[in-house]
């Protein structure tokens, strides 16, 4: 998927997105908690890149005035170093050649200090697995039961087959390692959606 289809794609889907998927919040939620213990060691003035739309959370938050909002691609970004942590959620996984994703992860690294840390969260299973025909027919399952409407769970599967590079875990960290970072620890899962954190390493290389 390219940059203006999965601007349509996002544009399309932001306004409507929390609302839609409500019902699977505790997943979130869950990320979020261990997500606080991840960033735990940074510094109190900490700067954190995230690749996420958080304009409304922040200001619900509370923590708006602290916050820089930049809308675009990461090469559109001019304040480009500096960062102590980054978080990506469910973003690299539309990124489907393998070379795009590890250059995309190694623009974030680039504008990390070393050392800095990185959790990003993607769905992630062998497809070619019966795990994951398993895992898939769950993860309906769950969003059918957290009401997400049936035209929503249809899309969902077709997305998926179609337009999410769904990976084995160990795959997507190797892209992420491969990109500027030390070898990512997962540190969640629920169902297909796996969550890893890792530092930037002190070198890194062009790409």
């Amino acid at each position: 998927m390219d940059n203006q289809a999965l601007k349509a794609l996002f544009d399309q889907q932001s306004a409507v997105y929390d609302k839609q998927w409500s019902g699977m919040a505790p997943l979130r939620d869950a990320l979020y908690l261990l997500l606080d213990s991840v960033f735990a060691g940074l510094p109190e003035n900490a700067r954190i890149l995230c690749v996420d739309v958080c304009r409304q959370r922040a200001t619900e938050g509370g923590f708006f005035s602290r916050c820089r909002f930049h809308e675009g691609y990461l090469d559109t970004l001019t304040d480009e170093s500096g960062y102590d942590g980054a978080t990506c959620f469910l973003v690299s996984q539309f990124l489907l050649d393998p070379q795009v994703r590890i250059d995309f992860f190694h623009e974030i690294a680039r504008r990390l200090v070393p050392g800095g840390v990185l959790a990003n969260a993607d769905l992630a299973s062998d497809t070619e697995s019966p795990a994951f025909e398993a895992l898939l027919r769950h993860w309906m399952t769950l969003m059918a039961s957290a009401q997400v409407p049936a035209e929503m769970l249809e899309r969902a599967r077709l997305v998926y087959a179609r337009d999410v590079a769904i990976l084995p875990a160990p795959q997507v960290a190797g892209l992420i390692e491969s990109a500027g970072f030390e070898a990512p620890v997962q540190f969640f899962q629920a169902g297909l959606m796996h969550g890893w954190f890792c530092p930037r390493k002190v070198e890194i290389a062009a790409i």
